[in-house]
């Protein structure tokens, strides 16, 4: 058999080898979107497919969310201006009285201090010759005036000084994330988060996307410091007993496949949407990825899948971006990624055209050299 003859044979033979393996075996770094998607067809593929138009997305943001990590975030209007006493908080008074008959001092001494009255949960101290006065839920002067007006029955000449010390309930604990973390009073019924962080020392540069947990009583909630920067309503004001902590997102996706890189990605802003998430990765392969079968994986809580809830067909998820689409860009644009989806790029059938074209041209290389 002549080299010309041998060489047809053996690239015959390559070429029926790759064609016998179905291509599944051919060196490539991602799935074809077909490999993937093609199990929809049967009647029970275990997942369900839906393409990211203007039309799904009302349909997917009416969907319970996964992996849902808190209640939203608290936007309220501003307290009342000026520090109110609360139960708990700590009240010094000092009571001055000229009288010569005065029950309350006598001729060497003018004033008498009445120290650490600890403010009742009933919202009351107690006052020598008065009794329980009522305080909780007034500024420092309305109280001292409050005080004053019992005094008068026994010492009309008597004057009040009166100073607060806020107790648990007038004090807010910023946990972490600050220079100078520690339990803060509030100064009055305004202080907001921003306030606080700055009394703390303000946050760090080196965190990453820092996030704000605010625990409040049994309610947790979270937002990111830039969005309280950016959007002054999310500023909120605080109460008595909150707690504040500042700690780095850790929130990720996955991004595997033809992208442009493969490895956990964690949010850089409060919602990310899936272009968000394509330019982080730094697109998607030139070379290689398929622009019309960028897929987004994610699992759903099998609750969404009860009767009477609005949800998808199975817990199990695959959504499917086409870039070369001015509506998939756009739909793209306004789908939310979500903590712990699978953001795949996935491979061009060209790719896998031209690798069985360039292993044929090494088989012809081959041969070549054995006919030398």
């Amino acid at each position: 058999m002549g080299p010309f003859a041998t060489r047809a044979v053996l690239s015959s033979m390559m070429a029926a080898t790759l064609v016998a393996a179905g291509c599944a075996k051919l060196p490539r770094g991602a799935a074809i979107e077909s490999e993937i998607t093609r199990p929809s067809d049967s009647q029970n593929p275990g997942f369900a497919f839906y393409r990211v138009t203007r039309d799904l997305l009302p349909a997917v943001d009416s969907w319970p969310e996964p992996n849902a990590e808190h209640a939203q975030w608290p936007i309220q209007p501003q307290g009342a201006s000026g520090s109110i006493i609360a139960a708990g908080d700590m009240v010094n008074l000092q009571i001055w009285d000229s009288s010569d008959n005065s029950l309350l001092t006598s001729l060497e001494q003018r004033s008498v201090p009445l120290t650490d009255l600890t403010v009742s949960p009933s919202g009351r101290i107690f006052v020598p010759y008065v009794g329980d006065v009522r305080i909780a839920g007034m500024g420092p002067e309305r109280a001292r005036e409050a005080i004053q007006n019992q005094l008068e029955s026994i010492s009309p000449s008597a004057q009040v000084v009166l100073t607060v010390q806020p107790g648990r309930s007038n004090t807010v604990d910023l946990v972490s994330g600050v220079q100078s973390p520690g339990s803060y009073p509030l100064p009055d019924r305004n202080y907001s988060v921003l306030s606080l962080l700055s009394r703390g020392g303000g946050v760090p540069p080196s965190l990453r996307n820092p996030r704000v947990r605010l625990q409040r009583g049994a309610e947790t909630y979270m937002t990111t410091v830039g969005r309280l920067y950016s959007e002054p309503r999310y500023d909120t004001v605080l109460r008595g007993g909150d707690q504040v902590i500042v700690e780095e997102d850790s929130r990720y996706f996955l991004s595997l496949g033809a992208a442009g890189k493969e490895e956990i990605v964690y949010f850089t802003k409060d919602t990310m949407t899936a272009l968000d998430a394509i330019s982080t990765i730094g697109g998607i392969t030139d070379t290689r990825a398929d622009p019309e079968g960028v897929l987004i994986l994610r699992e759903y809580p099998r609750s969404s899948l009860a009767a009477g809830v609005r949800g998808p067909r199975e817990e199990r998820v695959v959504f499917s971006i086409d870039l070369t689409d001015a509506d998939g860009l756009f739909s793209a644009k306004n789908f939310e990624i979500q903590p712990q989806d699978v953001v795949l790029a996935t491979e061009s059938p060209v790719t896998l055209a031209r690798t069985v074209v360039d292993l044929i041209g090494t088989g012809f290389g081959l041969v070549n050299r054995v006919d030398g």
